[in-house]
């Protein structure tokens, strides 16, 4: 009898170490698509700002068309996206047309001084702050997630209730180098 009592108490110490892990997990999984919807949401602001950074630049600067349409496409094609390895790809390429963008109002001194312009300056400042913030945000429970999945013995747990790990959000390799953003004063 004493061993079946035993058994009992060491199976009901074993489920209840699952429980724990298994809503561990869940906590973790569900900061990720928190996090991840954060990241998503400074990533349409960005995106609603580019048609009116656009129509600022355009009338001013027409023989700068294919810059224009380079941002315009790179952000048409980003606003399909929703994982976050084929934004990261994407992100990087809208953030460099933006810059450019932007750069032309040194080229163009009334453009400079449309107060549009200056707000939508303003704006993608704003926007690109709060981007990095949640970026670090969702790196970070990514890096809880996928270090819980990956530690024993969780790992079991993680793996029979099919948890795995998720993408960071990575710039390419080759695209690190910060876009140039400056407010007219």
């Amino acid at each position: 009898m004493s061993i079946a009592l035993v058994a009992a108490g060491v199976a009901a110490l074993l489920l209840g170490w699952a429980v724990m892990v298994f809503n561990r997990l869940v906590t973790r999984r569900n900061q990720v698509r928190t996090a991840w919807a954060d990241v998503d949401v400074q990533l349409m602001r960005r995106h609603d700002l580019v048609p009116a950074l656009a129509r600022a630049v355009s009338a001013y600067a027409d023989h700068e068309r294919g810059t224009l349409e380079a941002v315009t496409s790179l952000r048409d094609r980003a606003h399909g996206l929703h994982e976050p390895a084929a934004l990261a790809a994407i992100e990087p390429a809208l953030s460099a047309g933006i810059g450019r963008l932007l750069a032309l109002r040194e080229a163009y001194p009334d453009l400079a001084a449309s107060a549009n312009f200056l707000q939508l300056q303003r704006d993608l400042v704003e926007v690109e702050a709060n981007l990095q913030y949640a970026r670090r945000f969702y790196n970070g429970a990514v890096r809880d997630l996928n270090d819980t999945v990956q530690r024993v013995p969780d790992l079991v747990v993680a793996r029979i209730a099919g948890i795995g790990p998720a993408p960071f959000f990575e710039a390419e390799p080759g695209e690190r180098a910060a876009v140039p953003v400056h407010l007219a004063e």
